[in-house]
């Protein structure tokens, strides 16, 4: 069984939004299948937002964000969902990146080469919901906005592989549609992928 972290990383904390009943169905089902889940709400936390180097590089981090931490290091496979917001991941999640994945924690700078991954031995799964065809962002628009979360933090931080889906379309998707994907969260959850 795995430790699961669950990152809703939409900035709305009145809810009832879809990416959290995907959540919802990925933490039932993973919670049936014995693994265990904590869940970061994004949106309930309280953290400025990052204005310098010096504050990036400082050690010193807000109580909610130095939780949400704890949380993801002690999980094995992280869950990111989150709307799609003007091509890339809404301002308060990429916040919440930019202070959690500090050096310290994320990754650890050397005077030579690369940096060091703190994070590796972690997985990870992003689920995007957007309302363009996901085949356009990812095709015509190279999916830049979630390949920066990819490749930029995840990848740097030793979280690998990475697995991400998008559901596009998300107004015109029918109750079959929604249900669909909802029954796919389950799945991965049922395996804590």
């Amino acid at each position: 069984m795995r430790q699961i972290a669950i990152v809703q990383g939409h900035p709305d904390r009145n809810g009832g939004h879809y990416g959290q009943a995907l959540a919802t169905a990925y933490t039932e089902a993973a919670t049936r299948a014995g693994h265990s889940v904590s869940i970061i709400s994004v949106a309930e936390l309280d953290f400025p937002i990052l204005r310098t180097q010096e504050e990036f590089n400082s050690p010193a981090v807000p109580p909610a964000i130095e939780r949400a931490q704890q949380t993801l290091r002690s999980a094995q496979h992280i869950l990111i969902v989150f709307p799609l917001w003007h091509g890339t991941l809404p301002s308060l999640l990429k916040a919440f990146f930019e202070q959690t994945f500090r050096p310290g924690f994320a990754m650890e700078y050397r005077t030579r080469g690369l940096p060091r991954r703190l994070l590796k031995g972690r997985s990870a799964r992003i689920i995007v919901t957007m309302g363009m065809p996901a085949m356009l962002y990812r095709w015509l628009f190279g999916a830049h906005g979630v390949r920066v979360l990819e490749r930029s933090i995840l990848w740097w931080s030793g979280i690998s592989p990475v697995r991400t889906s998008y559901i596009g379309r998300i107004g015109e998707l029918s109750d079959q549609g929604r249900r669909r994907w909802l029954v796919r969260a389950a799945g991965w959850g049922a395996r804590g992928v």
